[in-house]
């Protein structure tokens, strides 16, 4: 028999760092069996604009996308409502672009993410407290629903909020 007919791994990793008090970076980036990508997003608070947006990517036998080409067009966006839709129509929906959209995509939910640490810190203590925090900063800001874990569909904390879509 053959060994290791089939090998696959993939690692994805997302950050976010503040470069200053007005800019914002956030990186994706994909490492799997066929494929070496990044995306970098600088966004400039307080508005969340995207100023810039780089990209590389290398796939073993697919023609890479024009990364360069499709990310000139993000600069202007800002991260908020209705972003996925904005990126799918600027970035595309096509098989060569659907990384590229998806990885866009992360590095803005990581800025939106990150930008919630100073709530998240005000949490009470007691379990019924967070549950009722929790839940009304879903309510209050829609962008963090499955977003994670523990904002995600079923969960105790989004009961009675209704998904965007």
């Amino acid at each position: 028999m053959s060994e290791n007919i089939l090998k696959f791994s993939m690692n994805r990793c997302t950050s976010v760092e503040r470069l200053d008090d007005n800019t914002l970076r956030s990186v994706c980036r994909l490492r799997d069996t066929f494929t070496c990508a990044s995306v970098e997003i600088l966004a400039r608070l307080p508005d969340l604009e995207i100023i810039e947006a780089r990209a590389q990517f290398h796939h073993e036998w697919l023609e890479p996308p024009d990364v360069d080409n499709i990310l000139l067009k993000l600069p202007g966006v800002r991260i908020g409502a209705g972003m996925l839709k904005i990126i799918k129509g600027l970035v595309g929906e096509e098989e060569e672009s659907r990384q590229i959209s998806y990885m866009v995509e992360e590095c803005c939910q990581a800025i939106i993410i990150s930008l919630t640490r100073d709530i998240l810190v005000q949490a009470p203590t007691s379990e019924e407290g967070k549950l009722e925090f929790f839940s009304k900063m879903v309510r209050d800001n829609i962008r963090l629903y499955n977003r994670c874990a523990a904002f995600a569909a079923g969960s105790r904390l989004v009961e009675g909020t209704e998904p965007p879509g």
